[in-house]
């Protein structure tokens, strides 16, 4: 197959939807697939064997490092030289229009991935009109595309409820052989400690961004002053963040990847996160595969991964003395702790990413089988079958 794909985000902005992508570009390149992938200009320009086209966008205010690219960007050509059999946009807002128009113009089937609750966001910061108004716009971008996919059963029933149309999910995997109980290392937990690795250790991992609320984990450090917590990412909120934690038992690691981050994980003893308006959480299914029990909000895409009381402790999700509780709760409570977390590590083991990626391909087949024979030959496939006759 020839896959064309657009994202609002790409490297080196990381993220869950970056993640996931590199992951899916690595994926097709192990079977065999041909792609191209059109992404924010400032991306490397290649990824697997995948090229990348760069495009000039605008910065916003709060998230200076994410790009908003024109609906009309000028996409046509490096789209039909390629000639895709098959177009995906990854949480579509303005590129994802632009590639979902210029696919409708060449008859090529467009799938949708629903990633970020943006809509949920706007609404907890306070703008309840701009929300609805987003609502609306997103549903009626993603019911322009020929599949939507969502990350969580959760998600999907929130979005059938909004009025999305043709809904399915495609999950997310875990490399549990990365990210696995035995990365731990005596040397990270020091660190991550401040030297003290007897003490409890909490651990965040994800992009520091205020809907993330990692401020809301300053509490539980004032309720149980002998526990340590480490952060780790980067984002908009880190300035604020080091100032709120600047005399707590914190460490800021900044993103980590590979080993390392696998070491971080596998080397703390709770994972913490308190964000409320995840379709997934990555991280989550990152830190039961490290072994570690998980704190988080009762709501939200995790909630397919997690099970209360057997590999996590999950609280009401506008309560942060509830978090509190929860994390006093395993503080107390080690051997409890140890084994949520090897309960958890046991549930994700058969999530691997080549069967999650395998499944997603297996829908672009089904729906690329799905559309009605051309009655003439169009201008993609004489294009194509012009460059085999040069071949």
């Amino acid at each position: 197959m020839r896959i064309a794909l657009f994202t609002e985000t790409f490297l080196p902005r990381v993220d869950g939807v970056t993640n996931t992508l590199c992951r899916l570009l690595d994926h097709l390149a192990a079977r065999g697939h041909e792609s191209i992938l059109f992404a924010p200009e400032g991306a490397p320009p290649r990824y697997a064997h995948t090229p990348v086209v760069g495009l000039p966008g605008r910065r916003l205010p709060m998230y200076p490092d994410f790009k908003l690219i024109s609906p009309f960007a000028p996409i046509g050509g490096p789209l039909c030289d390629f000639a895709p059999d098959l177009v995906h946009t990854l949480n579509p807002i303005t590129l994802g229009l632009a590639a979902i128009r210029q696919a409708r113009r060449m008859g090529v089937p467009v799938v949708a991935s629903y990633h970020t609750d943006v809509p949920g966001f706007m609404a907890r910061w306070g703008y309840p009109l701009p929300a609805m108004l987003m609502t609306r716009y997103m549903r009626w971008v993603h019911n322009q595309a020929d599949l939507n996919l969502c990350p969580s059963s959760v998600t999907l029933e929130a979005l059938a409820r909004q009025g999305y149309r043709r809904l399915k999910v495609w999950s997310r995997g875990v490399d549990t052989t990365l990210f696995n109980p035995n990365k731990r290392s005596e040397a990270w937990r020091a660190r991550l400690t401040c030297g003290q690795p007897d003490r409890p250790l909490l651990l965040f991992v994800g992009r520091l961004s205020h809907e993330k609320r990692v401020h809301w984990i300053h509490r539980v450090l004032n309720a149980l002053p002998d526990v340590r917590l480490a952060i780790v990412g980067d984002g908009p909120a880190r300035e604020g963040l080091q100032r709120l934690f600047f005399d707590a038992p914190v460490v800021f690691t900044g993103v980590l990847r590979g080993e390392d981050l696998a070491a971080a994980y596998a080397s703390a003893d709770i994972f913490v996160f308190p964000a409320a308006n995840e379709t997934l959480g990555n991280v989550v299914l990152e830190a039961m595969a490290s072994g570690l029990p998980v704190v988080a909000p009762r709501s939200g895409g995790l909630l397919d991964h997690v099970v209360h009381g057997e590999t996590a402790l999950l609280f009401q999700p506008e309560d942060c003395q509830a978090l509190v509780a929860a994390v006093r709760e395993l503080v107390q409570d080690p051997a409890r702790a140890k084994q949520m977390g090897q309960a958890g590590r046991a549930r994700v083991e058969p999530r691997t990413w080549a069967a999650v990626l395998d499944g997603l391909l297996d829908d672009y087949r089904a729906l690329l089988a799905a559309q009605p024979a051309p009655s003439a030959p169009s201008p993609r496939r004489l294009q194509r079958a012009d460059r085999r006759s040069l071949a």
